[in-house]
């Protein structure tokens, strides 16, 4: 899976200058939780403009959520998730060094979350599936073009209706996966706040990095200047990974290994 940029505010040990993220899942809830929040920001972002071509891809972006949310029990994990944080902090009470006001609002935030993931209920995506509009866009969305205007004159129509009318269908439907989709944005915030980044340096641009045995690691961060020409290939699993350092220059040219030692950050939670 490629890994996905974002990038920050400055950090301390990348020169005190802007710094681009590549982040990996480590293992498949990982990976689920990570595309959910990629597709869910998608969405919201396209809900705000006006324009019909926001809310057409609003709409994909839902029915890509529906899918994935659709397979397996989400849910499920994302409660066990809840619950397994709600726990390991509850144990940092007695640390004489541990902030207890905000350690105490953080586990209120993430129980107030788990209670609106449990209201929610195992039946929320329900209605979403038993929607005949949304089921038609879905069916001719595997086509290529299959959602023009010809094709769906129902969903075309729809896009042509003055923004506060869709923004009530838009807000309707995303009310339905909202809880699931927040307590995963909760979840992938908590577990990177809490990942400390060591200073790592990869020879000759190749790094690798063995677990310990018994480490539970579910997502790694690599962090490099925000002006570097490099960009980090990454494979592994939970037990252990191996970065690449490839050179970029355009999309015309294939990216290569760089040969030269790298300095930076990685961060592992």
């Amino acid at each position: 899976m490629p890994a996905t940029a974002t990038h920050v505010a400055p950090l301390s040990g990348i020169s005190g200058r802007r710094r681009a993220e590549y982040e990996q899942p480590l293992n498949e809830r990982m990976r689920t939780f990570m595309r959910l929040e990629f597709l869910y920001r998608q969405m919201l972002y396209n809900i705000e403009p006006e324009a019909d071509w926001a809310t057409r891809a609003a709409t994909g972006s839902l029915l890509e959520i529906m899918a994935i949310l659709g397979r397996g029990d989400v849910r499920s994990d994302v409660h066990k998730e809840l619950d397994y944080h709600v726990e390991n902090l509850k144990r940092y009470r007695t640390q004489p060094e541990v902030d207890g006001r905000r350690l105490d609002a953080v586990i209120r935030n993430l129980l107030s979350t788990r209670s609106d993931v449990d209201a929610a209920g195992t039946q929320y995506l329900q209605p979403l599936k038993d929607n005949e509009f949304l089921s038609s866009i879905k069916h001719r969305s595997s086509i290529p073009g299959g959602t023009c205007e010809f094709d769906l004159p129902e969903f075309n129509h729809w896009l042509r209706q003055p923004y506060d009318r869709r923004k009530l269908d838009l807000d309707e439907w995303l009310a339905a996966i909202r809880p699931v989709c927040d307590a995963v944005i909760e979840l992938l915030w908590l577990m990177r706040e809490s990942a400390q980044p060591t200073e790592k340096v990869a020879v000759n641009g190749m790094y690798h990095h063995k677990m310990q045995k018994d480490a539970s690691c579910r997502m790694l961060r690599v962090t490099l200047r925000n002006d570097s020409p490099l960009y980090p290939e990454i494979s592994g699993s939970q037990n252990r990974f191996t970065v690449r350092f490839l050179e970029w220059s355009t999309i015309n040219r294939r990216a290569v290994q760089t040969g030269q030692d790298v300095k930076f950050q990685i961060s592992i939670s």
